[in-house]
């Protein structure tokens, strides 16, 4: 399992009976977690005093409970800042367990800029851009597609707090697969690809994204902008259908077959400071070059 262990202002402190109580800085938020399916004995005092509570609702959805949280506040993960604020569905704004990830592709990217190579990156369905970020400061060239308005200027913003809104980077707010079919056609080609798709999803003007039907076609779409000497691609899943090695064969099946290389797939995941054991957080198949 690849543990995003590195993290100063973000822990897992404890879960338990379907909730993990995290902090956020000086916050603390419960939210839900389907993945948490023992109990704990919650002698954490954070479980009694918390920021903010998402209570998940038995009919979908659900609200948030808040003491004492700001609408917005920021936490930092080595040199970058990200801005957070509870919104619909649980979320906050940021996935901290994709930091086992940054630190991969960052230390690919570094070592090929101190070798004077430009590294262009392609970053779909890019959300709050916590790769985009980690990307950019690496040295990279950064591309950042995602279809909603609200999650590019969120982006955006975090961009600005980290200090790299200056550094070569393309803002997108487009339907991934339409992009990538138009740069197909520009001839436009990328060092790397990193994606993180739904499960289920609409683009701006309504095409339905279903991760089981679309995920593989859209992998071999993406094929055809790849350079002629990628340095890595990087696909992560939510979705417990795509277990790790159902990844490491579709990333071995397209990326690996043209280009040889190195695939490995595995869970990723957050450590719990209370029990000492980690929360398992999804899967991500990663492939680079030899």
């Amino acid at each position: 399992m690849w543990i995003a262990n590195n993290w100063k202002d973000y822990e897992v402190l404890d879960t338990s009976a379907g909730e993990k109580l995290e902090r956020w800085g000086e916050y603390t938020l419960i939210r839900p977690d389907p993945q948490v399916i023992w109990t704990s004995d919650k002698k954490n005092p954070g479980w009694r005093k918390m920021n903010g509570h998402y209570h998940r609702s038995k009919a979908g959805g659900g609200e948030w409970e808040f003491h004492k949280l700001p609408e917005e506040w920021q936490i930092g993960y080595r040199e970058l800042k990200f801005n957070l604020k509870p919104f619909s569905f649980k979320h906050t704004g940021l996935f901290p367990e994709q930091a086992a990830n940054w630190d991969w592709f960052s230390k690919l990217i570094e070592e090929e800029v101190q070798k004077g190579r430009t590294v262009k990156v392609l970053n779909l369905f890019a959300y709050t851009g916590g790769a985009t970020l980690s990307a950019l400061a690496a040295g990279a060239q950064v591309t950042h597609v995602d279809a909603s308005k609200g999650m590019v200027g969120w982006a955006k913003e975090n961009a600005m707090s980290s200090g790299v809104a200056d550094k070569p980077v393309r803002w997108l707010v487009d339907d991934c697969v339409k992009f990538v079919e138009r740069e197909i056609r520009r001839g436009n080609k990328y060092d790397a690809i990193i994606m993180d798709p739904p499960s289920y999803g609409r683009g701006p003007k309504g095409e339905i994204w279903k991760i089981e039907d679309s995920i593989y076609p859209f992998v071999q779409l993406t094929m055809q902008i790849l350079s002629d000497n990628p340095l890595f691609y990087l696909i992560n899943s939510y979705t417990t259908g795509l277990q790790p090695a159902v990844l490491n064969y579709m990333i071995g099946t397209t990326v690996g077959k043209k280009y040889g290389g190195h695939m490995e797939a595995d869970e990723i995941g957050l450590p719990v400071t209370d029990s000492g054991l980690v929360l398992p957080c999804g899967a991500s198949g990663r492939w680079q070059r030899d």
